[in-house]
């Protein structure tokens, strides 16, 4: 993993955005950003919910990462204020909706968990939302941590 002086201050084109923080972090957040989407969709709603919610946030910065990802690596990523602006502007909002979605979501999870929890699809939908509120909280940070350093190479370019 590059962390050179040189490496911060630029966007990455091509392979290089697999080596270059904080564009490291795109692979991962697409993986947590897929399990969050898979496990909230394999649920069922009891109740009145987020849920809605989650999935919307899920599947919006799921598609919108890849997409990003694919600009970088097919080179339409110039190095620019505007695309280091929106690169900040992006990873920020992306960091604010998986932090509301996983708030609501462990919301949701914990008032599930005080119902009776012997009926086992019950128990097994309660697990599945377990998981997705750690794999939620985990995109929250990846995200958070990619605009951060986002907003130091957009300070120092």
């Amino acid at each position: 993993m590059a962390t050179t002086a040189q490496s911060m201050n630029s966007l990455p084109s091509g392979p290089r955005v697999f080596k270059t923080l904080p564009d490291v972090f795109i692979i991962p957040e697409l993986v947590f950003g897929g399990l969050v989407w898979i496990l909230v969709a394999s649920t069922n709603v009891y109740m009145d919910n987020p849920q809605g919610w989650v999935m919307f946030v899920s599947v919006f910065c799921f598609v919108f990462t890849f997409l990003w990802l694919l600009l970088f690596i097919i080179g339409m990523i110039q190095n620019s204020s505007m695309w280091a602006t929106l690169d900040v502007a992006y990873h920020a909002l992306a960091a604010f909706f998986y932090l509301s979605a996983s708030v609501a979501l462990a919301y949701v999870t914990s008032v599930l968990g005080q119902v009776n929890l012997g009926d086992e699809t019950l128990f097994k939908y309660y697990q599945e939302d377990i998981a997705a509120v750690v794999f939620s909280y985990i995109a929250t940070l990846l995200y958070t941590v990619h605009a951060v350093m986002s907003a130091r190479r957009w300070k120092s370019s």
